[in-house]
């Protein structure tokens, strides 16, 4: 069994991490790192937030992607129609977010298994549905257009590149800090009690429902912190971000990456958009090359690379049981 590591630890390499990433810009890089690393900051957040559900939860959700998609256009319409700072636009939209997690979780986690997928599913394609025919408030199916206002605050102008650069990576390094330790503490370890014995956790006195119900809020917020930085950088937001594509992406994410190690998600992250951006570069038959990748971790790893590496250097303890 891993050992968790304690908060400070997580905070040096937090600070370390984000340090590192703040100190790209000073080497003149590409345009098109810096955006690689804004978009990873994005669906690192999306993978990481559907980890919680899939690796500490034990709850597969299909339909993931509407927190994100709803972060995005919330944020977006708020800038665009209301004219609020963008703090209070960040926390309208986590408060909606929350809200919309929290009606749809008390449905959801009631059930178990495939049927709890697909009831996340259909959710998620009913809000598709009226992001696609609220034409008058959403765009339809061309998107939300026109751009992102971006007021400055606090002196910092989002329409700076390298402003915008820092704002992305301090969110997403502050969010994966706190879905870590959120994962470290009581909780975490009543939600992977629930996974792994739920009526043992029942006997304890566990509200298993409760803490199922917590947890898919907490990672609809997350998710939809992700659509924030995502609707930044596209200074916009479009129906795929809640389309059940990206919820599949997002899942791959995992597959690729791992569930019991906490930045598996984020890896598998960088390493799916790493391959989209170079396969769609060199040849029109990106959904075939997908698939084949899909069915080398499927049939070949069958587990995430991180979950591979935590194997050999552990062999004799096999399978850890608590996510790191």
């Amino acid at each position: 069994m891993s050992h968790a590591s304690s908060p400070a630890k997580d905070l040096g390499w937090g600070a370390l991490a984000l340090l590192l990433l703040l100190l790209i810009p000073l080497f003149s890089p590409p345009q098109i790192v810096m955006d690689f690393v804004i978009r990873l900051c994005a669906m690192g957040l999306l993978a990481t937030s559907l980890n919680m559900l899939v690796g500490y939860g034990g709850m597969v959700s299909f339909g993931h992607a509407m927190f994100f998609g709803s972060g995005a256009y919330v944020f977006a319409l708020l800038l665009q129609k209301t004219g609020v700072s963008v703090p209070m636009a960040l926390l309208g939209t986590l408060v909606f977010c929350a809200l919309l997690a929290s009606l749809i979780g008390a449905i959801c986690v009631r059930l178990r298994g495939i049927y709890f997928s697909f009831l996340t599913l259909a959710f998620q394609m009913l809000l598709h549905s009226i992001i696609i025919t609220w034409t008058s408030l959403t765009g339809g199916d061309q998107g939300l257009t026109g751009g992102v206002p971006r007021p400055v605050f606090v002196g910092i102008n989002l329409a700076d590149p390298h402003h915008l650069y820092a704002f992305c990576c301090v969110v997403a390094v502050v969010s994966l800090l706190i879905m870590r330790m959120l994962m470290q503490s009581p909780f975490g370890f009543s939600l992977r009690m629930v996974r792994d014995q739920e009526d043992r956790a029942a006997f304890l006195g566990i509200h298993v429902w409760r803490v199922r119900w917590f947890a898919f809020i907490l990672a609809g917020v997350f998710a939809g912190v992700g659509g924030i930085l995502m609707s930044l950088f596209v200074s916009g937001a479009f129906p795929d971000f809640s389309y059940w594509t990206m919820s599949g992406e997002a899942v791959f994410m995992i597959m690729m990456g791992g569930t019991h190690v906490f930045m598996g998600p984020v890896l598998g992250a960088a390493l799916l958009q790493w391959f989209n951006d170079t396969v769609t570069r060199y040849t029109p038959y990106h959904g075939l090359a997908l698939g084949l990748v899909v069915l080398v971790f499927t049939l070949g790893f069958q587990r995430g690379i991180t979950d591979v590496l935590l194997r050999w250097r552990k062999p004799a303890e096999g399978t850890p049981q608590e996510r790191a």
